[in-house]
């Protein structure tokens, strides 16, 4: 359920006070170490991190006052980062004055939802002298009057006690006024502390009641629990065959309550990237007028979930992505005015799942990437001489904007400039075993593109055999199976420009032969039957002929070692429920290696750059007939398999036709008994084709006529009449086609499957 935008802005402000409470204490901890004389180069390093994120995060929410104050005491930092300053003891006065500014502010922002009225342009004018080294010149101190003595605090029975207020004021006057003292917040909080105490009060901050579980006890419990899901999988091996009825129900009660824990250990691991996102129109409205320009922002794939690790790995590397896209990138409005281009410039961010890899994509439509300017200001700041220059070609040339302290702004703004931006988006997605591209084009704009490779989890994979090995396919990059025999297995298979092609519904498929790729062993006695495996990867399709394809199931994945993540072809490594190891396939390097993916993921990318609304209404359809001339389709998202059954398959239960299917009762529903106008029987056909649906556990099979494709088309819906069973209308291929409402067909057919659904989790 999405959230409305008073509520959003208080999720945003909580998560501000719980990171910044935390980092503050880093903060304060570091300093002392240093007073001390024990703190090091990373201490450094550690502070200017802290107020870098508390002036970005504050920014991107629109908390313009908490990141002006961060943004003054982060120059000064930077400075003593860069070991262009020496700490004093007036520095370290005047930063730890700082900290408790930032946190008096925090705690108005969780108190109210303001930023507070308090002015600190005295600390903020301090900050600034010493960063131009001028002396500070302190105002006479008046000492403080004597505090009460003893009796005064109620110590002796035969005393009067103190009000409250008093002993209060009298601690905010000592603490205010002492020439050690930092700043006067820490006495407001013993003063507070003292005055709720007094009156029986307990306050619980946000930063108190949140639970932030460290990234690595996550990964942790996920290894328990990817073993026991590898023990799982051995022992219903084992138990398939046996006959005690004990230990079979034994067996099933493990597989259920390891299925649930598994399903919760996951969901405590994954989180829409939506939660990200949800900063950055405020971020372009901000950065935008502040930079003059007009940009607008498009969003897809909200809905797409990533690794908790994923998301606090990409948090900070996106923001500063986005917010020098629209420094560097794209350009004023006069001057896209003058390139022919309309003066708005545009954003596109993109999130999405592919061959079991999480694809990030930022684009923007701007200037390009000035390789010249890029070489000019790497070889003005040391980091390749002029002759390396010379040689490089764009692509290293875009590379190096990602060397640690380089930027291109001439000045330092509240936007860019102080080379912090770039290395630390490279350096957090290596850390996950990431990668960053970037694809630049002079004049029409740059798309970086994070690709995200499976960590640690458990996915649904398909297990296919070739060449003596097994190997794991990723569910998400699988669209279908098809079997080709005896005669047909010889025909269907062309030569095209000498590269292996069949005919799919009329489209011709790229295919590969994986045991060729991988260099295997050609099968010794090779079977009349031709399996192929037909795969998507980087929006397009091909087909994969295997030996032999076993059965879809949950695997745990392994992440390669150091020494193996060279290998393009594979994304990881699970073990089997027999205890042997199978490598699980990286669907996009196997394509990009074999070369049956051309190289036009460029255009395509710009193309989408420049049609914004196709963008984020592209669909990925399966197109079918009813019977007598209806066209029909739905979404491929909402399609888990493809299959064919002979009629004789057919068994009615509870006056409703199924079929066993993979272990369990699936029930079929014809669907043109569902739709007004359309009485042809669709159950007479030999074979039948059905489109099986899957929701939280359970399958239907929606018998159809004929399944004619899988395209990707950009829908303009017409809603028109409404008709039971359609959700709308839309012109595919050239023809009009009904949009199929599955739930609504199901709700009807079978009303218990969804409650049934939801029953089980």
């Amino acid at each position: 359920m999405a959230l409305n935008n008073e509520a959003l802005q208080q999720q945003l402000n909580n998560d501000l006070i719980v990171e910044s409470t935390e980092g503050l204490e880093r903060f304060d901890n570091e300093m002392l170490q240093l007073e001390k004389g024990a703190g090091t180069k990373d201490s450094f390093n550690i502070i200017f991190r802290v107020i870098h994120t508390i002036k970005g995060t504050a920014g991107c929410i629109g908390l313009g006052k908490i990141e002006s104050v961060a943004h003054i005491g982060e120059s000064l930092l930077s400075l003593l980062r860069d070991d262009k300053l020496k700490l004093t003891p007036p520095m370290i006065v005047a930063l730890l004055e700082y900290s408790d500014a930032l946190k008096e502010m925090i705690r108005c922002l969780e108190q109210t939802g303001q930023q507070g009225d308090k002015d600190y342009s005295a600390l903020l004018k301090t900050l600034q002298q010493l960063q131009t080294g001028e002396p500070i010149v302190s105002a006479e101190v008046t000492p403080p009057p004597s505090p009460p003595v003893a009796a005064n605090w109620g110590l002796f029975e035969d005393e009067p006690v103190a009000p409250v207020a008093e002993i209060a004021a009298s601690v905010v006057a000592e603490i205010a006024t002492s020439p050690s003292a930092p700043t006067v917040t820490i006495a407001a909080e013993i003063a507070a502390s003292v005055e709720n105490t007094a009156a029986g009060k307990t306050t619980v901050s946000v930063s108190e009641t949140a639970i932030r579980v460290d990234v690595g006890q996550l990964d942790k419990l996920m290894n328990l629990v990817g073993e026991l899901v590898l023990a799982r999988n051995q022992i219903l091996q084992f138990t398939g065959k046996a006959t005690e009825p004990a230990l079979l129900h034994a067996s099933q009660r493990l597989n259920l309550i390891t299925t649930e824990l598994q399903e919760s250990v996951m969901k405590t691991r994954m989180q829409p990237i939506e939660n990200i996102w949800a900063k950055f129109p405020r971020i372009v409205r901000d950065v935008s007028r502040e930079l003059g320009k007009k940009i607008q922002l498009v969003m897809e794939g909200n809905e797409t979930e990533l690794d908790r690790t994923i998301i606090e790995a990409i948090k900070d590397p996106l923001t500063h992505i986005i917010r020098n896209s629209m420094d560097h990138g794209i350009e004023r409005p006069e001057v896209r005015v003058q390139a022919g281009k309309p003066e708005e410039g545009l954003l596109v961010l993109r999130a999405f799942h592919e061959g079991g890899q999480v694809i990030i994509e930022i684009m923007d439509d701007g200037g390009g990437i000035n390789a010249n300017r890029v070489k000019h200001k790497a070889v003005e700041k040391g980091l390749i001489t002029a002759e390396s220059a010379a040689r490089m070609g764009d692509h290293e040339v875009f590379n190096l904007i990602f060397a640690p302290g380089f930027s291109t702004a001439e000045k330092v703004t509240n936007v860019s400039g102080r080379g912090v931006g770039m290395d630390v988006v490279k350096t957090n997605i290596e850390k996950i075993g990431g990668s960053v591209d970037i694809l630049s084009e002079a004049g029409q704009g740059t798309t970086l593109k994070i690709k995200i490779p499976l960590t640690l989890a458990i996915i649904p994979a398909l297990i296919v055999a070739s060449g003596g090995e097994r190997f794991a396919i990723p569910q998400v990059s699988l669209l279908e199976l098809v079997r080709l025999n005896g005669e047909k297995a010889r025909a269907g298979i062309e030569m095209l420009y000498g590269s292996p092609v069949y005919r799919l519904r009329g489209q011709l498929l790229p295919l590969i032969y994986l045991n060729r790729e991988l260099k295997l062993a050609e099968p010794a006695t090779p079977t009349a039957d031709v399996q192929i495996v037909v795969l998507q990867a980087d929006g397009r399709q091909f087909g994969a002929i295997v030996d032999d394809i076993h059965d879809t199931e949950e695997i745990v994945v392994k992440p390669l070692g150091k020494q193996l993540k060279g290998l393009a072809c594979f994304a990881g490594a699970t073990i089997m429920g027999d205890g042997q190891v199978a490598l699980i396939l990286d669907v996009l390097g196997l394509a990009q290696t074999s070369k049956v993916i051309a190289e036009v993921r460029a255009r395509a990318m710009q193309d989408q750059i420049k049609n914004p609304e196709r963008v984020a209404a592209k669909q990925t359809l399966l197109v079918f007939d009813t019977g007598k001339g209806n066209h029909m389709a739905i979404a491929l998202s909402s399609v888990a398999r493809l299959e064919e059954f002979s009629r004789a398959q057919v068994e009615r239960s509870g006056g409703q036709d199924v079929v066993q299917y993979r272990g369990q009762i699936l029930p079929l529903i014809q669907v043109s008994d569902y739709l007004k106008g359309s009485e042809m029987s669709l159950m007479a056909a030999d074979p039948m084709q059905v489109v099986v649906y899957s929701e939280q556990g359970r399958s239907v099979g929606l018998v159809v006529g004929q399944i004619n494709d899988i395209v990707e088309e950009t829908l303009t819906v017409k809603r028109g009449l409404q008709r039971p069973g359609i959700a709308g209308s839309a012109v595919i291929q050239d023809k009009v086609t009904d949009l199929l409402d599955v739930p609504s067909i199901i709700r009807v057919a079978d009303p218990d499957f969804y409650t049934c659904s939801q029953e089980t989790q």
